[in-house]
């Protein structure tokens, strides 16, 4: 018996690691019998451990075995796609057996999944300058740059590669305790902020590398996608604008981002003609076909998105955003062929996992269309359940952001802070949950002469994260929104009025405007303190049909307690709490509208929207579809076309399904809708 079988079980994983990592010592020594008697061990007390085999294939080729390394690595790869290291020990091995094309692709394979590996650099450059590649120039540079960087940096690198933040932002912040103002570290530890959506910080880390290296082309590409992850389009155009006009021949990543920017300031035929002209030099280029075909569905021109989503399937057979984003204009109708291609390509082991993700959701989708409604679901279901294993959703730390709010933002508070903040009247906030009718709340409303529709506004959230501070999500007294009670007045209206100046660029000169970030809602109490005159809109929808449709949507970034029954019903049960809390100790602050009301007798509500703005009614208002403005949201195409019921009661063919959402939301909830409960 192993004698790792004797270790409790709780051990076994630290013993299991320490053990290869004594192979990979003795193997370096060219202790090979040692180094295989460990592995063996390992390999038996836990066969399918992924280390020990890539282990074990690296002991093959070092004992002249290329051929059972080979073996080894292309199981591994296969079982994971994005594993560079394994493609680098390929392309070794594929040397030693003298097959050097397939070790070409195989080292284009390894950098492309981590760009840290310099020994696939090396041979790159070699082997791209003997065939005369024009790559090789870049080639060498990546090995220069890579080469100059301290081993620590070039580790983070991979383990970015590897999604391995906690381990990225560990070694990366000890290294900058050493090296203060070391430029790349400063870039590294942005970019690890940026994945981990601590945006404010990486524009902070990246401005100053620029002002520590203002040619630092890298650092303001980077800086620029920042900037629009943080919707300061403006911001973002001004310096992607100013690299593009720099270079007489911008590269393709700088025209792309330069695109972006143009399309979110609405700029959108130079948008267009951007993505048109790196489509005819690059024709087979799928990505820019989606990206184009984006601004089109947001303007309405859904004909020539359409079309340009299925060259670019037609380009990528397995490219899951060009199906999902078909399916995402809600009013397409999949072929035949359309889906025997999608349920090939789902099933394929080649199929990288976000592209299965986006066609689970699209067959959902389809299946849906076609009234195949258990299949629809388990497609529904495959897709949530895989994109639930990169989701950061954590019922715990909900349990904290909603349990802060309550106990902080209380009556007294609001009382002792009367008359506090900046007294503009302009923002409408129209929040809640994600599919519960904002969108079309927003077209209704920026249909009025006097109010501009902007976007998902993220000037609120950033706010409260800068309140919060250091503070960690997990901590159980977090500093916002405590320090909402120990702030000076003063600063109240100057929050305010950073709001009113920041939001400025997104409007027209209209006196009023719209913000529909629908997570808003936990910032109400803020809200109030820093802009008292603001309207609020609460946008509400039968509990199981908001649920169920957010459920069945792939967002594009966050909401990440969408991907399962039980977290997306635990949400909204939570939502509502806090929401009854607000109408509790801030009357009449917020209007809540019913999405059925709205659809049952849209006039009615029309007017009672614009009277609790302060609005005079417009038919305009009530004839919405007609008007002409760019929708960003997944709804887009939805709120260009006249009221309808088709969308009221979706959720109750798949009911069979449902429990347990049924039992995330409550008694509570499902009597006051008169939802039978779970079985």
């Amino acid at each position: 018996m192993s004698a790792l079988f004797y270790f409790r079980e709780k051990d076994v994983t630290n013993v299991i690691a320490e053990s290869i990592q004594k192979a990979r010592v003795a193997m370096s020594k060219r202790a090979f019998g040692e180094s295989k008697a460990l592995l063996d061990e390992v390999l038996s007390a836990e066969p399918d451990n992924f280390e020990g085999r890539y282990t074990l294939a690296v002991l093959h080729r070092a004992e002249g075995q290329p051929a059972n390394a080979k073996v080894l690595l292309e199981t591994l790869v296969a079982e994971k796609p994005d594993f560079g290291r394994g493609f680098q020990e390929l392309g070794l091995c594929e040397l030693a057996l003298k097959k050097e094309p397939a070790a070409i692709t195989a080292f284009e394979q390894a950098v492309e999944h981590d760009g840290s590996l310099i020994d696939s650099w090396k041979f790159l450059t070699t082997a791209y300058r003997r065939q005369g590649d024009t790559r090789a120039e870049q080639a060498a540079m990546q090995v220069d740059f890579l080469a100059s960087l301290p081993t620590e940096l070039r580790t983070v690198i991979s383990y970015l590669a590897a999604n391995r933040m906690a381990d990225a932002e560990r070694l990366c912040r000890f290294f900058l305790q050493q090296n203060k103002t070391h430029v790349e570290g400063m870039r590294l530890m942005a970019e690890i902020a940026t994945r981990t959506g601590v945006f404010d910080d990486a524009e902070f880390l990246l401005e100053t590398v620029m002002e520590l290296a203002p040619d630092h082309i890298e650092a303001e590409i980077q800086l620029a996608h920042v900037l629009l992850r943080r919707q300061r389009f403006h911001k973002a155009h001004k310096r992607v604008t100013s690299i593009y006009n720099r270079n007489s021949n911008p590269s393709p990543q700088v025209k792309a981002l330069y695109a972006s920017v143009c399309f979110g300031v609405g700029e959108n035929e130079e948008a267009i003609k951007t993505y048109q002209d790196m489509i005819r030099v690059s024709p087979n280029d799928p990505q820019l076909r989606v990206s184009l075909a984006h601004i089109y569905n947001a303007t309405g021109e859904s004909s020539k998105a359409v079309d340009l989503f299925k060259q670019a399937y037609s380009l990528k057979s397995d490219f899951g955003d060009a199906f999902w984003s078909l399916a995402n204009t809600k009013s397409y109708r999949f072929t035949e062929a359309e889906l025997t291609a999608m349920t090939d390509r789902v099933d394929s082991p080649s199929t990288p996992q976000l592209d299965k993700i986006q066609m689970h959701f699209a067959l959902g989708k389809a299946h849906e269309d076609s009234k195949d409604f258990d299949t629809a679901f388990r497609h529904y279901q495959e897709g949530n359940t895989l994109k639930r294993e990169t989701s950061t959703h954590s019922k715990e730390q909900l349990d904290i952001r909603i349990s802060s709010q309550l106990e902080v933002c209380k009556s007294d508070l609001f009382e002792r802070l009367k008359g506090v903040g900046h007294d503009a009247p302009d923002p409408i906030f129209i929040l809640g949950l994600p599919r519960a009718g904002s969108t079309l709340l927003e077209q209704i409303l920026a249909s009025h002469s006097k109010v501009d529709g902007t976007m998902e506004l993220h000037d609120i959230l950033d706010l409260a994260k800068r309140l919060r501070g250091r503070d960690k999500s997990s901590d159980p007294s977090p500093r916002y929104p405590r320090i909402l009670s120990e702030l000076p007045t003063e600063r109240f209206t100057q929050f305010g009025q950073q709001f009113i100046e920041d939001t400025r660029a997104y409007r027209g000169n209209a006196p009023f405007f719209i913000d529909k970030m629908p997570n808003n809602f936990f910032h109400i109490g803020l809200i109030k303190l820093i802009l008292p005159n603001a309207k609020v809109i609460d946008a509400r929808r039968h509990p199981m049909a908001c649920c169920f449709s957010g459920y069945k949507q792939l967002f594009g970034e966050g909401q990440e307690f969408s991907y399962g029954l039980e977290e997306i019903g635990n949400y909204y049960r939570q939502y509502v709490d806090l929401m009854d809390h607000w109408n509790a100790v801030l009357p009449g602050f917020v209007l809540q509208v019913q999405h059925e009301d709205v659809i049952a007798d849209l006039e009615g509500q029309v007017r009672r929207i614009l009277d609790f703005c302060g609005l005079e009614f417009e038919e305009a208002c009530v004839e919405f579809h007609k008007t002409k403005r760019t929708v960003r949201t997944p709804s887009a195409e939805q709120v260009r076309q006249p009221i309808n019921t088709s969308g009221v009661d979706q959720w109750c063919n798949f009911e069979t399904h449902l429990d347990p959402l049924k039992r995330a939301l409550g008694p509570d909830i499902l009597d006051a809708y008169g939802v039978t409960p779970p079985a």
